[in-house]
């Protein structure tokens, strides 16, 4: 059970690649909503469930993974895959939108103002997700003004 728990808390072994490993776990997520959307445009239901679970997952693998990894280890970037993708909820599907949430989520997952460090300080898978899933609620409550005054 524990490889499960090392797969999905390194999304498929992104997390292994070391340094800038979180860009391309957001990265991978932007494709792949990308993807999703241009073929299958999703609902807000559809939306928010892919987000929950995958909050939820990365949750309860980064408490798995805790004791042979220590705490918010490198290899674990489920949380940049669920930052992302609330960053994009809600938000059209198109490259333009998604590049500038890219953007916007790296920024305030690395900068990590507006108490989204202060998340980091949550027990276990906890404080592993909240600070990217903070960080997505703040890209997104950008985004949502962008798509608002119909940037593109």
């Amino acid at each position: 059970m524990i490889t499960f728990h090392k797969t999905i808390a390194s999304t498929f072994g992104i997390g292994y690649i070391g340094k800038g490993g979180g860009t391309v776990a957001a990265v991978f997520a932007c494709l792949c909503w990308y993807a999703i959307g241009m073929k299958y445009p999703l609902g807000p239901v559809e939306q928010f469930s892919i987000a929950i679970v995958v909050t939820v997952l990365g949750i309860w693998s980064g408490n798995k993974v805790e004791p042979y990894w220590g705490k918010d280890d490198k290899k674990v970037v489920i949380d940049e895959v669920a930052g992302m993708i609330i960053s994009l909820l809600l938000v059209p599907a198109s490259w333009q939108y998604i590049a500038i949430g890219l953007v916007l989520f790296r920024f305030f997952d690395i900068v990590k103002p507006l108490y989204i460090r202060r998340m980091e300080s949550l027990k276990g898978g906890w404080g592993v997700m909240m600070d990217d899933i903070l960080a997505g609620v703040y890209a997104n409550i950008i985004l949502q003004l962008l798509v608002a005054i119909k940037l593109f």
